[in-house]
């Protein structure tokens, strides 16, 4: 029988910490940074709340001509790939046998928008590096060129379950050996004024409700919750076959065992009861796991009335309802396309410490019979974890993790 693949390091940026060392202590004391954002070219009329990361930290070895011709989300899977590529070891790998998947797609709008706004009556004047940044393909362009990576390399596109579909494409480019290690980062999506207008107009970020107390207006599964809060991330996991790993003396953090994939058949931004239940069904089938074995959930957690509610229920449905619960995106923000690789950090970073964060403004949740961690810290030695994203489009992700035995 093929043995899971494993991940065998991490790396993160986040409003509330950059690093896994720096990231896991902000989730633990419960750490927050909304405000109203600043970044230029993300307000027009309304003052869009969020939580924005500081300046990025690079080490001397990046070239400062490298960063200079980077945008906003380049910078950041730069910084968590060079990360990761440490902590794995990873310049003792083959180039050739290391492969690439970055999660989410349209991800530098806000950098597209400040283009098109400065050249509109100059566009003679408009630099050539255009003609690749206003493609996907660059980020893997991007970063394979620093690290030199010779193996397979794309995007993948999933809306805000982009995180979670990079680490199974990456997952089954190990399992076909088609690489030994491939790395799943979840791109930071830089959203422009036009996308904050969009996605307020849909109804699915959060209002102005909290316009004047913005640490109070993220509050995924509680009863005051009105949409989701956006906020700046983007993560790097490394996922290399078992025998890779053994072979190189590595330490993983967990294995994959099963994972599940399922499309709604709808391209509204409403959940689906019966998608996210039968996406967890077949992750736990796949990784021969019990809903009773699965001791901690990482759920998608957005804030959001109907999905917040929606997933309580296939929670419940699916027999998960004894499992410890938090909600990560109550620390940092939905980070959209990178939400689901970040979110599968936090879990292994707290299955790693034997605790749980908390869950910011969880005050009254929507549903109480909940194994819920709210506003303190939990001991908990977390040994089956199921991690879940949904995406518009219809798409719903779930992923199950055992944690590797010392």
């Amino acid at each position: 029988m093929q043995k899971p693949p494993v991940v065998t390091g991490l790396g993160v940026v986040s409003s509330i910490g950059q690093g896994k060392a720096a990231f896991a202590k902000a989730l633990l004391d419960g750490d927050s940074a909304f405000a109203v954002m600043q970044r230029p070219g993300r307000q027009r009329e309304s003052a869009y709340l969020g939580a924005e990361i500081g300046e990025i930290a690079f080490p001397d070895a990046i070239p400062r001509q490298t960063l200079r011709s980077a945008s906003l989300s380049a910078r950041a899977a730069l910084a968590v790939l060079q990360q990761a590529w440490n902590e794995a070891r990873l310049s003792d790998v083959d180039p050739r046998r290391i492969g690439l998947i970055v999660g989410g797609s349209n991800v530098q709008q806000r950098e597209l928008t400040q283009l098109h706004e400065t050249y509109r009556e100059s566009s003679t004047f408009l630099r050539p590096t255009y003609a690749l940044s206003f493609m996907d393909s660059d980020l893997c362009g991007f970063c394979t060129a620093h690290f030199g990576i010779r193996g397979l390399a794309h995007t993948v596109g999933g809306a805000s379950a982009s995180g979670q579909l990079a680490i199974i494409e990456a997952a089954k480019a190990v399992l076909s050996n088609q690489v030994d290690v491939c790395i799943a980062v979840g791109a930071l999506m830089d959203l422009s004024h036009w996308e904050c207008r969009g996605l307020r107009a849909i109804g699915a970020m959060g209002s102005d409700r909290y316009a004047d107390q913005p640490a109070l207006a993220c509050r995924p599964f509680d009863q005051d919750h009105d949409g989701f809060i956006f906020g700046e991330s983007c993560g790097a996991v490394v996922i290399e076959s078992q025998e890779s790993s053994e072979r190189r003396g590595m330490t993983p953090y967990a294995s994959l065992r099963g994972w599940g994939v399922v499309m709604d058949g709808n391209r509204n931004p409403d959940p689906s009861l019966d998608g996210e239940m039968q996406a967890i069904r077949i992750a736990l089938e796949a990784a021969a796991r019990t809903p009773e074995q699965i001791d901690y959930v990482n759920p998608h957690g957005t804030g959001s009335i109907v999905g917040d509610a929606t997933e309580l229920k296939a929670l419940q449905a699916s027999g998960l309802g004894g499992s410890f619960l938090n909600a990560t995106k109550s620390l940092i923000g939905h980070g959209l396309s990178a939400a689901g690789t970040v979110e599968v950090i936090a879990t292994l970073l707290q299955m790693e410490s034997g605790r749980l964060h908390p869950t910011r403004n969880l005050e009254n949740p929507i549903d109480p019979t909940f194994r819920w961690v709210t506003n303190e810290p939990v001991d908990h030695q977390i040994e089956n974890a199921l991690t879940l994203s949904m995406g518009f489009g219809g798409i719903n992700t779930a992923m199950c993790w055992e944690r590797c035995q010392p």
